[in-house]
């Protein structure tokens, strides 16, 4: 089967969240399932200065957008298996950042036209499209209004996946002419709630529409997470799922992972001891081997739960407990961290900085984990902490409760210690409920941290899902489309 991958993200070449993450280790994933996998993404000024020596030109072409005819160039490299495609157009991605321009909007319907407008060139016709979050939310719609009926393009199919419900791609409507090309008749599939919303269209128009855990695609049907559109896609439940996210397992494994002070696994723990006391030294923390040591690896945004940590960091710090956290956001997150960390210089440490090495270092140093999140989709940085051995505090929602079952001290199941509502309180009861289990039965502590590193948290199990949903959206035929546009 062949599959295209269309995001606007992709490590290593370019990644700014989760969506990165997922567009590196998915397709490489369905390639090892025997599958034919290419991945578009847009040619960035920062790719370009980092990765031009690694990839090559293949063609070039302009691309009609409204009453645009805009220059496209298509370069590509091949990595794992997988065929990676850039659109280029400098005036488009030569930006100083991948988000958060004026004309956000235009710069992705051309990246979102330009993937289809592609297939001609390559003499390339997936089996699927696979397009993620709003950015590539138009490749639905101009695949139904442009190319379905051209008989090359027309047995492809799409799935479009939402990583994040609350970037939804709101436009103006004058955007529906003026960039799109698009005349009224089009509007049923992109006006909602007074403006053009690029993800309704997406939903309303893909084959399968899928969110990245089985929670989340249950939560955002309610009107908290919904950000709106939890009415639509209540009435798309036929074709809408969710399949929880995996990490990569090779890149996060503390028997391999050079960053780490000392490398180990569940058969020789010393590089953990040994990653604790450097640590400790590293960043002016009192030398205490048998203290726990708890770590946030995060944005420093409240929907992440910082201003619950915010509201009872106090009361943690007069437990027997050391605390490192790591990350970049809010002005106000870090003014109050920096005040809380020279309050307690010998308990906490905050590293206002993005540091990958140091937060591996950091998961590996652990012993406990926080990720006390508002809402979160999926998350990686509780599995990648369990991969670690260190276990998880985590608040039940989203992705976390598919994946940090609650620990039950008396028969030893369970993987990380969970609360459900959002209050600081009981964030801290679940704080106190770790270390209780940290200090008094410090035997079945580090039973539950080795079986945690062995738990499979790879993409091969979320890949099948996949691949099953992709052969099922093929075998349908035409008459599997929701909306037939005349």
């Amino acid at each position: 089967m062949k599959i295209l991958f269309a995001t606007s993200e992709c490590a290593p070449f370019v990644k700014t969240g989760g969506l990165g993450d997922v567009s590196a280790a998915l397709p490489p994933a369905l390639s090892a399932l025997g599958q034919e996998v290419s991945v578009v993404l847009p040619y960035y000024g920062s790719v370009k200065e980092r990765f031009s020596g690694e990839v090559s030109f293949i063609t070039s072409f302009y691309v009609p957008l409204a009453w645009r005819h805009v220059y496209c160039g298509i370069f590509h490299t091949q990595k794992d298996g997988v065929d990676y495609y850039f659109i280029d157009n400098e005036y488009y991605f030569m930006r100083g950042s991948v988000y958060g321009d004026y004309d956000d909007g235009e710069r992705y319907a051309f990246f979102c036209k330009a993937c289809l407008e592609m297939l001609r060139y390559l003499n390339y016709y997936p089996d699927v499209i696979h397009a993620n979050d709003w950015q590539c939310a138009m490749i639905p719609l101009f695949y139904r209004g442009f190319y379905q009926r051209i008989s090359e393009y027309s047995g492809i199919k799409t799935m479009f996946t939402i990583h994040n419900m609350e970037y939804q791609g709101k436009v103006s409507y004058d955007f529906l002419k003026e960039v799109l090309g698009m005349d009224d008749y089009y509007l049923r599939y992109l006006s909602f709630d007074g403006c053009i919303n690029l993800m309704f269209s997406a939903i309303v128009l893909s084959d399968k529409v899928t969110t990245v855990s089985e929670t989340y695609a249950e939560e955002v049907k309610n009107p908290y997470f919904g950000h709106g559109l939890d009415r639509v896609l209540w009435g798309v439940s036929y074709k809408f799922c969710g399949i929880t996210n995996g990490i990569d397992t090779v890149q996060f494994d503390p028997k391999t992972d050079e960053n780490l002070y000392r490398k180990y696994s569940t058969k020789s723990m010393g590089g953990k001891t040994v990653g604790k006391k450097k640590i400790q030294e590293e960043l002016g923390l009192y030398q205490d081997p048998d203290c726990a040591l708890m770590s946030m690896v995060t944005r420093l945004v409240a929907h992440k739960g910082l201003d619950l940590v915010e509201r009872v960091l106090d009361d943690i710090m007069t437990r027997r407990i050391q605390m490192v956290i790591l990350g970049t956001g809010d002005y106000r997150f870090h003014e109050r961290l920096k005040s809380f960390a020279a309050r307690y210089p010998d308990k906490l440490s905050v590293l206002l900085r993005f540091d990958t090495k140091m937060s591996s270092k950091l998961y590996a140093a652990s012993d406990l984990f926080l990720m006390p999140s508002k809402a979160e989709p999926c998350g990686l940085a509780q599995m990648i902490a369990m991969r670690y051995g260190a276990l998880p505090i985590v608040r039940k929602v989203g992705g976390l409760s598919d994946t940090v079952f609650p620990i039950n001290p008396e028969t030893g199941e369970g993987r990380g210690f969970t609360f459900e509502s959002y209050n600081a309180h009981d964030m801290l009861n679940a704080v106190d409920r770790a270390l209780d289990l940290y200090y008094n039965d410090r035997e079945l502590f580090r039973r539950i941290a080795k079986r945690n590193m062995e738990e499979d948290f790879s993409w091969g199990r979320s890949a099948a899902r996949y691949l099953a949903i992709y052969e099922s959206m093929v075998a349908n035929g035409p008459e599997g489309n929701w909306y037939e546009i005349r």
